[in-house]
């Protein structure tokens, strides 16, 4: 950041009208931009670094950003006190600056808002401070830090076992057709998968940590509401480049954060791009061990956006239901033409059974039951002969409604056939409605059905702790929701991505379904991770939706990993048990590690006693603060570098993903 500064202002030296013995005109800058001085742009234009950081290209013509320019040249601090003005202010804005209450087009603002957090964590119970990188005022570093990284232990794993990766499967158009399981920060991995991934992506599923302060998104900052929103919006920002024209996310979230991530996605993807928002039952109100304010809580939310959504093409999918009690009429004889059809009722077929039950005086509730039962296995063996009368509007069709008219007036039957070829029978001013119509395939049984809505109650949350025979006792979804959501928006084929897996869900039901996958994880679930279930599912895995899909086991998937660099002195750090560990680490991390530049080494070492002193944690915590973030991962830039030591087989490896 301050090499950014240092080279802007030397720059702006060798403009004479900004400068006067000695001293730097910084209001004379910002009216010389604000003016779109054609000297200044041309100066700055000289410089590629200000290019990059100041110019955006549009159609191969660069246009300058004057707004970010004058933010970066009026700052006082650059970088500490650059956020002042929002402090603990969280709301919705106008363009001005100021918040509403309500207007048609709003924007979320929050502190940080300009900044990319990384958000990097190893365990479901760590805490850190998080370092926010602001894409204004340090962009040399956010392009180092999104940079792609180097990806490393690459292993093909099959129902034989793990192999040693000789290369991707690509098709015609050199697109990688594999499923891939990566390992490693979820925002470096996205952008690193952009060169091959950018548009070719049709869903995106996640579900992400709620920030309900139980769960993995634990941050040690002043700014925990904001903090949630910015690691979303980095994400949200690189996922949309990932999506194909007619691609589609959906986001599973809980009422902390739900309304702030609504508009957070308006923001993002456009208003004009939301599809819907589905609420789901998650758990019963039976049992609750708290007491909420306010009605109990039993449901989450799902926000649907397109990428484009004149573009998108959604599935027509249905659930199944119980028997329909309209349905209680039945023609006699539907072989024959439709003016010979002779009507009964259900009750009249089912009479001699239910006379039976009413001898043996059955509780009354009972009897009740058992005779809609009857009703309904009539209905499913009679679909063709079973009816119901079904209401006709005005706008049904000129030929329909003259029908229904004409009907009211005698007892005729009428057969209409409509523009596409649908056969209409309409009797007594009503269009008569077969059962059959109502029955649709569902996991693999015809039943009766209704197409699915936006509130799903249907699907059980009860039971699943042994999907894929990994165990999570909570946040995992149960295979039928991931199912029922690549049905409405994929087809076989499909490229699916989940940045973050957890015990793999989304990839198992994705792998059998037939879609292509790629899931992103930097947790350790170890006997729950994804790869556990992944193999299970490659082994011919029973539970889940295996059965309503016929999965009996094959296929493959690739492993690979984000290449560390000042990560691995994290996790040794993490790891340490003692302060003689903790003391060589550091000797090491003064040789090895990239330290930030607040660090001083020698003002460290000169106090050695003082860290002593500290506790275990506390020095631990030192330690980790200490390293430079933005160099967790090896970069693929320097994959070249001898002191990150990349093999040989690394390198080919990185440069077909990359495919140089």
């Amino acid at each position: 950041m301050q090499n950014l500064l240092d080279n802007l202002k030397n720059l702006l030296q060798k403009d004479e009208r900004l400068v006067s013995e000695g001293e730097f005109f910084k209001n004379k800058v910002i009216e010389l931009a604000l003016k779109l001085d054609k000297d200044l742009i041309k100066l700055l234009l000289s410089d590629e670094k200000m290019k990059e950081v100041f110019f955006i290209e549009v159609d191969k013509i660069l246009i300058f950003d004057k707004d970010k320019f004058i933010k970066f040249v009026s700052n006082k601090q650059f970088l500490p006190d650059s956020y002042t003005a929002f402090k603990n202010k969280i709301g919705l804005i106008d363009g001005d600056g100021e918040f509403i209450s309500q207007k048609k087009e709003v924007v979320l603002s929050w502190p940080y808002k300009d900044c990319v957090l990384e958000g990097g964590m190893t365990k479901e119970d760590q805490k850190r401070d998080e370092i926010f990188w602001n894409e204004i005022l340090a962009p040399d570093e956010i392009s180092r830090l999104l940079d792609p990284k180097v990806f490393t232990n690459a292993k093909r794993i099959d129902k034989d076992g793990e192999h040693n990766l000789d290369g991707f499967k690509t098709n015609e158009n050199g697109d990688i057709k594999d499923n891939l399981i990566i390992k490693g920060n979820n925002l470096l991995a996205l952008h690193s998968l952009k060169k091959r991934f950018a548009g070719k992506v049709k869903l995106i599923y996640i579900d992400p940590p709620y920030n309900t302060g139980n769960d993995s998104f634990k941050y040690n900052d002043a700014f925990n509401h904001s903090s949630w929103l910015t690691f979303m919006k980095n994400r949200l920002e690189v996922a949309k480049d990932l999506l194909r024209d007619d691609g589609v996310i959906f986001t599973q979230c809980d009422d902390n954060e739900q309304a702030y991530l609504k508009v957070l996605m308006d923001e993002v993807f456009g208003r004009e791009n939301f599809v819907n928002h589905v609420s789901v039952k998650v758990k019963s109100s039976a049992g609750f061990k708290t007491v909420n304010k306010g009605v109990m809580e039993t449901s989450e939310y799902i926000l649907i956006y397109a990428k484009n959504k004149k573009a998108s093409v959604f599935n027509k999918i249905y659930r199944g239901t119980s028997y329909d009690t309209n349905y209680k009429y039945v023609v006699e004889n539907p072989s024959e033409t439709e003016t010979n059809w002779k009507f009964s009722s259900i009750d009249e077929k089912i009479k001699h059974e239910v006379d039976k039950l009413k001898s043996i005086e059955l509780d009354k509730k009972i009897l009740n039951t058992i005779i809609l039962e009857l009703k309904s296995e009539y209905s499913l063996k009679n679909p063709d002969k079973v009816f119901r009368y079904t209401v006709i509007n005005d706008d049904a069709g000129k030929e329909t409604v003259n029908a229904r008219d004409l009907s009211k007036k005698d007892d005729k039957i009428y057969k209409i056939e409509t523009i596409k070829g649908d056969i209409r029978y309409i009797h007594k001013g009503n269009q008569i409605t077969f059962y059959q119509k109502k029955l649709k395939n569902i996991d693999e049984e015809l039943q009766p059905s209704e197409q699915v809505t936006n509130i799903w109650t249907d699907i059980s949350w009860e039971g699943i702790a042994n999907e894929g025979a990994v165990k999570l006792k909570k946040g995992k979804k149960p295979e039928k929701l991931i199912k029922r959501i690549l049905e409405l928006s994929t087809q076989y084929g499909d490229v699916v991505l989940d940045f973050f897996a957890g015990t793999g869900t989304t990839c198992a039901v994705a792998h059998k379904m037939g879609r292509q996958y790629v899931g992103v994880e930097q947790l350790d679930y170890e006997e729950n991770d994804a790869i556990v279930r992944l193999k299970n599912v490659i082994d011919g895995d029973q539970s889940g939706i295996s059965k309503s899909v016929g999965w009996k086991g094959g296929g493959d998937f690739v492993y690979l990993e984000l290449a560390k660099w000042n990560e691995n002195f994290v996790e040794k750090i993490q790891k340490a048990k003692t302060k003689d560990e903790l003391k060589k680490l550091w000797e090491t991390m003064k040789e090895k590690a990239f330290l930030s530049y607040k660090v001083d080494i020698k003002t460290v070492d000169e106090n050695a006693k003082d860290f002593a002193d500290l506790s275990i944690e506390d020095q631990k915590r030192f330690l980790l603060e200490c390293l430079d973030k933005n160099h967790l991962y090896v970069n693929y830039s320097e994959i070249e570098d001898k002191e990150y030591g990349v093999s040989e087989e690394d390198k080919k490896l990185n440069r077909e993903f990359y495919g140089n």
